[in-house]
C-alpha cells in the first residue's frame, strides 16, 4: 500500500466505518453522490446500493483504471480521473475522506456549490478549526464554513483505520447546506483575515470606505464578519 504524498492521502480500511459514513449520508433514489477520492473503492460500492447514480473521482489514474475493472457490473457508478474540485458535475450528496493538503480548498468548494449535504472525513486539526467557538482559534476557513453550512461532529476515528496511518487521528463530519457562497465573498473573507489584527476602521480604509468601529476582527461574530466582507463587496 502506497502512500499518495503529493495528495496527502491515506486510504481507509475499516468496513464498519465505510459503512458509518454511508448509513449518515441518508442516500435515496432520488440522489446522486459525488466521491472525492475513489482510493481503493471502499466506499464507492456501498454508496451505489441506495443511489440514483454515483460519480467518483480521483486525482490517481491507476486507481480509476483499477475501480473500472473492479466495479464494472455497477450500472450507476461513472467513475472519473482528474480534479474533483474542478468537475463542474451536478450532485445532491457529498462523500469524502478529504486529503488533508486539499481540506481547505475543498471547504471552498463546497461552500460555492449548490447540494443537499454530505459526510466528510478530515484530519482532526482541520475539524477544530472549522468547529473553533473560539474566536482566536477561528480562521477565514472557519467562518465560510459555518457560514455556508450547519456543521455536525458524528465520530472520531482513530489513525489505525488508515494505510498507511497517517500522524493525527480523523473525525468524521456531517455537513448541511445553508447558504451559497460566491467566489467574491469567500476571497473577501480571507483577505479580511490577512489584516486580523487591524481594527475594522482600518480594514476598511484598505478599500477606501470610512467606519469609526476600533473592534478587532476577533471581536466580531462570525455573522458580523459576514456583513463586514459584503460591505466591502458593495463598495
Amino acid at each position: 500500500m502506497i502512500k499518495r504524498k503529493r495528495f496527502g492521502q491515506h486510504f481507509l480500511n475499516s468496513n464498519s466505518i465505510a459503512k458509518s459514513i454511508v448509513v449518515e449520508a441518508q442516500i435515496t433514489k432520488n440522489d446522486i453522490v459525488f466521491e472525492v477520492g475513489t482510493g481503493q473503492g471502499i466506499l464507492t460500492p456501498l454508496l451505489c446500493e441506495n443511489a440514483k447514480k454515483v460519480i467518483s473521482v480521483d486525482v490517481d489514474e491507476t486507481l480509476v483504471k483499477n475501480a473500472k475493472s473492479k466495479f464494472s457490473t455497477l450500472e450507476n457508478l461513472v467513475l472519473k480521473s482528474g480534479d474533483g474540485f474542478k468537475k463542474k458535475d451536478v450532485f445532491t450528496i457529498f462523500v469524502s475522506n478529504l486529503p488533508y493538503s486539499r481540506s481547505k480548498d475543498a471547504i471552498e468548494w463546497l461552500a460555492k456549490t449548490s447540494f443537499s449535504h454530505g459526510v466528510i472525513m478530515v484530519q482532526k486539526e482541520f475539524a477544530e478549526k472549522l468547529l473553533a467557538k473560539s474566536s482566536k482559534n477561528r480562521k477565514a476557513i472557519s467562518i465560510i464554513a459555518n457560514h455556508a453550512f450547519k456543521i455536525t461532529l458524528l465520530s472520531k476515528v482513530g489513525k489505525n483505520n488508515f494505510s498507511p496511518p497517517p500522524k493525527i487521528d480523523s473525525v468524521i463530519l456531517k455537513i448541511v447546506k445553508k447558504n451559497k457562497m460566491s467566489k467574491d465573498l469567500i476571497q473577501t473573507i480571507n483577505k479580511i483575515f490577512s489584516y486580523r489584527r487591524k481594527t475594522v476602521k482600518n480594514i476598511l480604509k484598505q478599500f477606501n470606505i470610512e467606519s469609526v468601529i476600533d473592534k478587532r476582527v476577533d471581536d466580531l461574530s462570525g455573522d458580523e464578519i459576514i456583513n463586514l466582507a459584503n460591505k466591502i463587496l458593495e463598495k
